[in-house]
């Protein structure tokens, strides 16, 4: 079902959204009213829709745009499970708590290791620092966090 704005609607929600994706910031909105179910399949699809986008970016070579993507699909999935495990997931350092929680219990570096380089790729965003090789060594590292981090919301 496509929904249809009106200009003046629009332009208030892109206002209110801060310079967030206007559909990430009505979905946050929309979550507050419905059951943590719900929510983490929110939170899913997004991911999905995140990492689907930032291939496309990736592959057109637009690497700052592709690593917030990226980004975005990591804190997505950390959303997902935070959601599952109710605790807070609202800033980055609710993010950062959420990945030592995880190490403690599963003793898994990578999961703290390709946290860290997913957040290299979220300041690749606002300061465009790395080259292409550098760039797909973190990309590679966020994959595997990405695999462990879907293991353990079915898991958790």
């Amino acid at each position: 079902m496509a929904l249809t704005i009106s200009p003046p609607v629009a332009e208030a929600l892109r206002r209110a959204a801060r310079g967030r994706d206007v559909e990430e910031f009505l979905l946050e909105l929309l979550a507050d009213r419905l059951d943590p179910r719900e929510r983490v399949e929110i939170y899913l699809k997004l991911h999905e829709k995140y990492l689907q986008e930032a291939e496309q970016l990736y592959a057109r070579g637009d690497l700052p745009q592709a690593g917030e993507k990226y980004w975005g699909a990591v804190t997505a999935l950390l959303n997902a499970i935070a959601e599952k495990r109710g605790m807070p997931h609202y800033s980055h350092r609710d993010y950062a708590e959420l990945i030592e929680v995880l190490y403690e219990e599963t003793k898994d570096k990578e999961i703290v290791v390709g946290f860290r380089m997913a957040e290299g790729l979220h300041a690749n965003f606002y300061h465009n620092f790395m080259r292409r090789e550098g760039f797909d060594l973190h990309r590679e590292a966020l994959y595997k966090l990405v695999e462990r981090l879907r293991q353990l919301l079915h898991v958790a």
